[in-house]
């Protein structure tokens, strides 16, 4: 059974070349991250020439999405290593210390302005939530604190302060030489860390275009901020052509019992309004080291697809893990098992609204007749910008919808697109006829249809044409 939930996997150390990258592809690997936040620009244009090398070798089309950086906020260095702190010690952040200068009593912080973002009273999240630190008076550039939670701090920690309220700007000076290399490398995501509204979002994407990158804007919602009401959470969702459950800082920022609600929530509100959402962080971090998943891991990637994700994504356990082929293969693996599921092959999706747009209403009906007419197999698109595979994915159906393009920029894109496979088309075919038996034909040589199969088409009258033309729907039955 082909899987629908599609896979991103981080590269790194563990998938640094080009036949690990081909097995990762053939595990079931959809799209490729590119961490900016390691390594350099070389880096990541050798890693992406791999991954296009790597596609073409074993035939599948794939996406690649490179992940900004963003405003890391994190104490500086320990002179002599790392400390502990006991429940009730004391601990200086000091804004202007040397970087290099830490000690028990005292260490810097890369970030000037968080005297000035907090006040007495609240709490300091430190190496994602595993340290908390009352913050009991601000002097100057100094924050005099106690540990609620002690532990072992070593250099370079992340600080996040709880329920939010830092005015770290979502972009920074190495983002935007980042978006340079993004758009060099010709990326097909681009996520934007950190995001606060809306307006971070569209301020994203002007620089990214100013840069010549033109790619799919991903918002990695991890900021409290970002999820405080309904209003900010959905215009961040509009704003953008895909959303991340960024788990790691957002769970730190609001809690693990609220994060639960804000996945479901997130999923839910990104499929209603036609964009593409990523569930992420942790989902198989034992396996870095272990060669199973736990079973708590199992049901989480479960979850996920249950809920209506379009990707689930591995970050460390692909990067630097010492089994990357095992954990995709055991993402797999999972993935059908929870498609199996009738729950994920229904939806009541958008059944009581009314549509402004012809491309919109034609997906519709599209998968309203793929759940109600029994012979059909599959579902062939015929799209120049993968707009109807979109809108037609945004519906649970247990069909595979294919999406037919000669823009690879298109396939690409549907790569995140839940339940969609990118299919080329020959770009001197410019007869729809031809397109559609074209198409079919390809289906039949490997396997996906028979003789006899009942299949849905979508299409516009013209060829060539962009920007919600497909206007007509066809059921076809394949003639031998």
């Amino acid at each position: 059974m082909q899987k629908r939930t599609k896979i991103i996997a981080t590269l790194g150390p563990s998938s640094n070349d080009q036949r690990t990258i081909e097995k990762l592809i053939e595990a079931g690997a959809n799209v490729f991250r590119l961490n900016f936040s390691h390594g350099s620009h070389d880096d990541h244009r050798q890693r992406a020439e791999m991954v296009r090398a790597a596609a073409a070798a074993v035939g599948k089309q794939v996406a690649l999405l490179g992940d900004l950086q963003g405003p890391k906020i994190r104490i500086a260095k320990f002179a002599a290593g790392p400390i502990t702190l006991e429940v009730g010690d004391s601990l200086i952040l000091d804004c202007d210390m040397d970087q290099s200068a830490g000690t028990r009593e005292a260490v810097g912080v890369t970030y000037p302005q968080l005297a000035s973002d907090c006040k007495p009273g609240q709490v300091l999240l430190l190496d994602d939530g595993r340290l908390e630190l009352g913050i009991e008076a601000i002097e100057g550039s100094k924050l005099y604190t106690k540990a609620i939670i002690g532990g072992v701090l070593s250099s370079n920690k992340g600080i996040n302060l709880r329920d939010g309220g830092l005015s770290a700007p979502a972009l920074t000076d190495k983002d935007y030489r980042d978006m340079k290399c993004a758009a060099q490398i010709d990326l097909d995501y681009l996520a934007i860390s950190f995001p606060r509204s809306a307006d971070d979002m569209d301020t994203a994407r002007a620089a990214a275009e100013a840069e010549g990158c033109f790619a799919k804007l991903v918002a990695k919602v991890e900021r409290a901020e970002a999820v405080a009401n309904d209003e900010t959470l959905d215009k961040i969702i509009l704003h953008s052509d895909a959303v991340m459950v960024a788990r790691g800082d957002l769970g730190v920022e609001i809690g693990d019992a609220e994060l639960i609600g804000v996945q479901k929530k997130m999923i839910r509100r990104a499929r209603q309004l036609n964009r593409i959402v990523i569930t992420a962080t942790q989902m198989m971090e034992t396996m870095i080291d272990a060669s199973l998943p736990t079973r708590a891991e199992v049901f989480d990637v479960a979850n996920a697809v249950l809920d209506g994700t379009d990707a689930v994504m591995l970050s460390a356990e692909t990067a630097a893990g010492k089994h990357p082929i095992k954990v995709v293969e055991a993402m797999t693996r999972i993935i059908r098992g929870a498609e199996k599921e009738r729950a994920s092959q229904q939806s009541g999706h958008r059944m009581d609204r009314v549509f402004d747009q012809i491309g919109e209403t034609i997906a519709m009906a599209t998968m309203y007749a793929a759940n109600h007419l029994s012979p059909v197999k599959a579902i062939l698109s015929l799209t120049e910008s993968g707009t109807t595979p979109l809108l037609m994915s945004r519906i649970r159906s247990g069909l595979p919808i294919y999406g037919i393009s000669p823009n690879q920029k298109a396939l690409n894109a549907m790569c995140l697109y839940r339940g969609v496979s990118p299919m080329p088309l020959a770009t001197n075919i410019t007869n729809l006829d031809d397109a559609l038996a074209s198409s079919i034909a390809t289906l039949k040589a490997n396997g996906s249809l028979k003789t006899g199969d009942v299949v849905l088409c979508t299409h516009g009258t013209v060829m060539g044409k962009t920007g919600g033309a497909t206007n007509s729907l066809k059921v076809i039955t394949v003639k031998a």
